[in-house]
Parts: structure tokens; sequence; C-alpha cells
């Protein structure tokens, strides 16, 4: 029974190649690029396998997994990675520079551009908490006063009415408070 399975997944497969060869084919045929341009299955197939064989292998980890689970995660992740190139990046070259100086008999700069350098990027990276953090607690201060006035707006408030002898008195009656503070 297995190799029947196997016989008609394999079959399965051959079909599929033919219509996948087929399909490209009519592709091929009817674009206006020039025969030396155009790639073939096998050719397609191979290059998909060797450029992907890592990223088959990133995706079967924990961390791929996971990933592939939390789009929104892995895009703000990539942009991350991409947006702090630069800073790392400037800060490598600083490094590789004053390196280089050091070969050459100058410690004592070397020493000194990346104390700068650390100090530098120690006070960008502190700065950056301090406004993270102010920002968002301005927004949490923000919500709260916004959901303290909506609250204080649209609170159900009982009606007063003026009595005659002049005094304001609520126009609900005490029987309309009996259900309300039961303990």
């Amino acid at each position: 029974m297995a190799k029947e399975e196997l016989r008609s997944i394999s079959r399965n497969l051959q079909e599929l190649q033919k219509k996948l060869s087929l399909l490209i084919d009519s592709f091929q045929n009817n674009s206006k690029l020039p025969q030396h341009s155009r790639i073939s299955l096998d050719d397609g197939v191979s290059r998909l396998g060797s450029a992907s064989s890592e990223v088959v292998a990133f995706m079967k980890s924990p961390v791929g997994q996971y990933l592939d689970r939390h789009p929104f995660l892995a895009f703000t992740l990539l942009m991350f990675i991409v947006m702090s190139a630069v800073p790392v990046g400037f800060f490598l070259l600083i490094v590789i520079l004053t390196s280089l100086a050091a070969l050459l008999g100058v410690i004592i700069l070397e020493g000194l551009v990346i104390a700068v350098g650390g100090l530098s990027l120690l006070c960008i990276l502190c700065g950056l908490g301090f406004v993270s953090l102010v920002m968002s607690g301005m927004m949490i201060a923000s919500y709260v006063v916004v959901s303290s006035l909506i609250n204080y707006w649209f609170s159900p408030r009982p009606l007063i009415q003026q009595n005659t002898n002049g005094d304001f008195l609520p126009a609900m009656k005490s029987a309309d408070f009996e259900g309300l503070y039961q303990e």
C-alpha cells in the first residue's frame, strides 16, 4: 500500500512538473525577451535550491517558525535591523580606522576616539530611552485624562428639580435607589 502511495505521489509530481514546464514555455513564447535571457525550469529549480537551503534551514528553526506566525514582529525586527545598520556601521568604521591608526603607533588616539565614540553612542541611546519614556508617559497621561473626561461627561446623573421651598431635590425617589446599594 505504501508503494502505491509513493507511485501516485511520484506520478502527481511528474504531472505537476510537466504542467509547470508547459506554463513556463507558454510565458517564454509569449514574452518579448531575447532567447538568451530566458531561463529553463531546471535552471530555476537549481538556483532556487541552492539559494533557499539556508532560508529553509532558518524557517525550520524555532525562531523562524515563531516569526512566520508573527509577521508584524518579523517586520518590526527587520526594520530595527535595517535602521540600526547605519549607526553601528559608523561605530565599526571608527573602530577600524582607529585600529589602523594604532598600528601606526597612535595608541593614545585610539583609546580616546573609541572612548568618545562609545560615550557618544551611550548618550544617544540614553537620550532615545528618555524620549521614549517621556512620550509613553505623555500618551498614558493623555489616555487617563481623556477617559476620565469621557466617563465624567457621559456618566448618568439624577435630574435636579426645584422644590417649592427653594431647595433643589433630585427627581428620582428613594425607592429608585433601593437596589443599588445592597450588600
